[in-house]
């Protein structure tokens, strides 16, 4: 029997039949699975054990990327925090700002609502600076006799009585508060009727009805009004709430705390009222001649 040794080069199917064979294997793996779904567990196992050499072949560059991201986001938060912290003190200027022109802008209307009531002519005054005694309670407001500003006028806000002027210079003039120690206000209590005299004490937060006897109907939150018996102060103007009502039998009056409703340490606009004296002139009292005492007899005379 003849014997052939082995070819060198094994050899087997041709390239075409190879790949004949490799493309109907891999319609048949694609319509098994597009049908059927006979390969998804496969795929499933396979990416569970390539998940760990994806992770570690990608640590590399994501380490990278994360430490520049760091780096970057830190820059970036540092310069959006300086920038945010300057806008915030910006905005707050403005928005203090914004605040101050509101109240004042509220507090003009309330000036020109205060206008309309009032029959009397008046006039728009700002508040330059207060005194400079502590002692006293007064005001420098830019209208002067050259505004028609005069002196013993009334100064009221949009709320109520603040004042009177007590000084008048070309320019400027000076306006004694309610509250300064010793001014006199007369005044009306809306609820029954019953006229006091207001006066100040020297606190901008109190004033106090003089003379008021024990017996007088005075209660807290009875509203107080200008009398206009003084021929100063237009009747019927707010002027201050009851606070506290004190009798004590010891005593011959009453004393009697009031809180005053205009702003009398507020605000920068006041309204000076030119008030016409609606009330003849007081009758000049004639002066009686002095007469001595008759003497006595002396005894034994």
């Amino acid at each position: 029997m003849e014997h052939q040794p082995p070819p060198f080069f094994r050899t087997g199917p041709t390239p075409l039949v190879r790949l004949l064979i490799f493309s109907t294997l891999s319609l048949a793996l694609l319509v098994a699975d597009a049908r059927l779904k006979y390969l998804d567990t496969l795929r499933q196992v396979a990416s569970v054990i390539i998940y760990p050499l994806q992770r570690i072949a990608s640590a590399p560059a994501s380490i990278v990327h994360r430490a520049s991201e760091f780096f970057v986001t830190n820059t970036s938060l540092r310069t959006d925090n300086a920038r945010l912290a300057q806008e915030n003190l910006a905005h707050a200027s403005q928005l203090q700002q914004l605040n101050a022109l509101q109240t004042e802008n509220d507090h003009l209307r309330k000036l020109l609502n205060a206008r309309s009531r009032l029959t009397a002519r008046t006039t728009i005054a700002e508040i330059l600076y207060a005194a400079r005694d502590p002692f006293s309670r007064r005001i420098v407001i830019d209208q002067g006799s050259q505004n028609e500003v005069q002196a013993g006028q009334p100064v009221v806000d949009g709320v109520g009585v603040v004042g009177q002027v007590t000084r008048v210079y070309p320019w400027l003039a000076e306006v004694t508060l309610i509250t300064d120690k010793g001014h006199l206000v007369p005044v009306l209590n809306t609820r029954n009727g019953l006229r006091a005299v207001l006066s100040g004490t020297g606190n901008d937060g109190a004033l106090e009805l003089k003379f008021v006897p024990l017996n007088a109907e005075f209660a807290n939150g009875d509203q107080l009004v200008t009398s206009g018996i003084d021929g100063v102060y237009p009747p019927g103007l707010p002027v201050a709430e009851v606070s506290n009502v004190e009798r004590n039998a010891a005593f011959l009056f009453a004393r009697i705390i009031c809180k005053p409703l205009a702003g009398v340490n507020h605000h920068t606009q006041v309204l000076v009222v030119h008030a016409q004296q609606s009330a003849p002139e007081r009758p000049v009292e004639e002066e009686k001649p002095f007469k001595a005492p008759p003497k006595k007899a002396r005894r034994g005379a």
